[in-house]
């Protein structure tokens, strides 16, 4: 985004640093003749519009092609963006075509009750009765994937098995889904099973206004009892920046009338919902607390409670790995007993096993369901995957430097002739600011910092940076944009792939001062 004016400054400043006249030692003036070949190289592509249009679009890359494969030599810097946009449309069109998007869910349903719930007296002469009997007595697989015929249809196929206690059975449905507007979509769902028979449904989403959208959702269920028909609506309202306003109304089998307000911010998740229905009435209150570490830990609870009884419930859940977040909740109700559910999320499929423990209301089955997790966790945790992520990230960096690093080596070369070029300019800048007590550098590093204990058997990875930065100084100003400050001249990354800060050491109106930046931080100095 800069101007004109400021190219032309940057570069007159530049020149002035590397101009080979101004260097009388033989190996100064080749490194200088170097870097100023460069930066009039720069200068004459960025001072071009047309030039600089394609650098901005394409890179170096889009400059190297022949003959100006990429674009007509007489288009305007509209232009060009524009022929770039088609391009770039026409590139996320294919690559639309490609995605399925798929999803799935395992859930596999375990009955643990033998564990508190035994009857010795009953079994005590059957073989093995002796050791708690666990057993998997419900299984359900569902997947669906996507298929964009075109920019605005795309199709939709699923299917689900379950089975439980023995019995089970499954469907597969096929939707069309067509984007009518910026404003809505539609959607037709055709479906068949063994337990039930075919299923025709139809969808409609619609925006009423920027804060208000209606979802109407009709079918009709076949089967050997006759037709069943369907209708599920609910209209939604933005109360708020981070508050939505639902009422939805079900009518069919399972007749219903809910309204619920969700409350989402940084910080916290909060719902409170009241339903009254056939056969189900209830309110439920539920909060779940979002901790703002790299971990994306949540911490959640929740109390429902109507004709079915009354069930409180309490968890956590963290992210274990780049793409997979591992949840733990305990339920306890009345009459349900005790449960534990636990929920692995892995990119887009969802492996849930609820675990039944008990049908009473045991405090020490609640106490199992609770500290159990935590100890396996724990110890999962210190012990597997810790090492592996860590072992994982040193892979990946590793690679990324072996990929970079010729080029990571020619950056260093040139930072470092830099550095020996601007030595007299340095030195002048200097005695201009000790004479009017203004902006001195006295010390600056840039790169990997180990300030926390916990990671004091790393490395730090640092490079001395005090010359380039007492160069950027003016008027006893010093200003970095929002940008790595790996491309400022005389620096280079010492660390590749890892987070890097510039800590700088000044001197200002003879008192010192220290400041601490992140590596794509604003600086500006002294500070107000």
């Amino acid at each position: 985004q800069a101007s004109q004016e400021e190219l032309k400054a940057a570069y007159r400043r530049l020149c002035m640093l590397y101009h080979p006249d101004k260097h009388r030692d033989p190996e100064l003036k080749t490194q200088a003749e170097r870097l100023f070949n460069l930066v009039h190289q720069a200068y004459e592509v960025l001072s071009d519009p047309q030039t600089r249009a394609i650098y901005d679009i394409y890179g170096r890359r889009g400059l190297e092609m022949e003959g100006w494969e990429v674009v007509e030599r007489k288009r305007t810097p509209a232009e060009i963006r524009e022929e770039f946009e088609r391009l770039q449309r026409e590139r996320e069109e294919r690559r639309l075509q490609q995605r399925t998007n798929p999803k799935g869910t395992i859930s596999v349903g375990i009955d643990a009750t033998d564990l508190f719930d035994r009857y010795d007296e009953e079994y005590e002469d059957v073989p093995g009765s002796g050791f708690p009997q666990i057993e998997i007595n419900k299984m359900h697989i569902s997947q669906s994937i996507e298929a964009p015929l075109t920019a605005t249809d795309t199709a939709i196929l699923s299917g689900n098995l379950s089975t439980q206690n023995g019995n089970g059975g499954g469907s597969i449905n096929i939707a069309l889904r067509r984007v009518t507007s910026a404003k809505g979509w539609g959607e037709l769902e055709f479906g068949a099973g063994d337990l039930q028979g075919p299923l025709f449904g139809l969808k409609i989403f619609r925006n009423l206004t920027p804060r208000c959208f209606i979802t109407t959702n009709c079918a009709l269920q076949f089967s050997s009892r006759g037709v069943r028909p369907g209708l599920t609506t609910v209209l939604a309202r933005n109360l708020d920046k981070n508050t939505m306003g639902y009422l939805q109304w079900r009518w069919g089998i399972q007749s219903a009338m809910n309204t619920s307000i969700v409350r989402d911010t940084k910080s916290s998740h909060f719902t409170v919902a009241l339903q009254l229905g056939i056969p189900h009435s209830f309110v439920m209150v539920s909060y779940q607390h979002k901790f703002q570490d790299e971990d994306q830990t949540r911490v959640k609870g929740s109390l429902k409670a109507g004709f079915f009884g009354t069930i409180v419930e309490y968890g956590a859940e963290r992210k274990i790995s780049r793409h997979s977040i591992l949840g733990a909740t305990v339920s306890v109700g009345v009459p349900q007993g005790v449960s534990l559910k636990i929920k692995l999320n892995r990119a887009s499929q969802t492996y849930f096993f609820p675990v039944h423990l008990t049908d009473q209301l045991l405090p020490s089955a609640v106490f199992y369901a609770t500290v159990g997790p935590l100890v396996v966790y724990f110890a999962m945790h210190r012990l597997i995957i810790k090492p592996y992520l860590r072992a994982q990230k040193e892979r990946e960096l590793e690679k990324q430097r072996e990929s970079t690093a010729s080029d990571i080596l020619q950056k260093k070369q040139e930072a470092e002739a830099a550095v020996r070029l601007m030595q007299e300019s340095v030195r002048r800048i200097i005695e201009a600011e000790e004479a009017r007590m203004g902006l001195i550098v006295v010390n600056a590093w840039y790169g990997k910092f180990v300030n926390d204990n916990s990671r004091r058997n790393e490395k730090v990875k640092v490079i001395d940076v005090t010359v380039p930065l007492q160069c950027l100084v003016k008027d006893s100003k010093l200003i970095l944009t929002e940008a790595s400050k790996a491309g400022l001249p005389g620096f280079y990354d010492p660390c590749v792939g890892e987070e890097k800060s510039l800590k700088v050491l000044y001197q200002f109106r003879g008192v010192l001062h220290q400041v601490m930046s992140a590596d794509n931080e604003a600086l500006r100095i002294p500070k107000q």
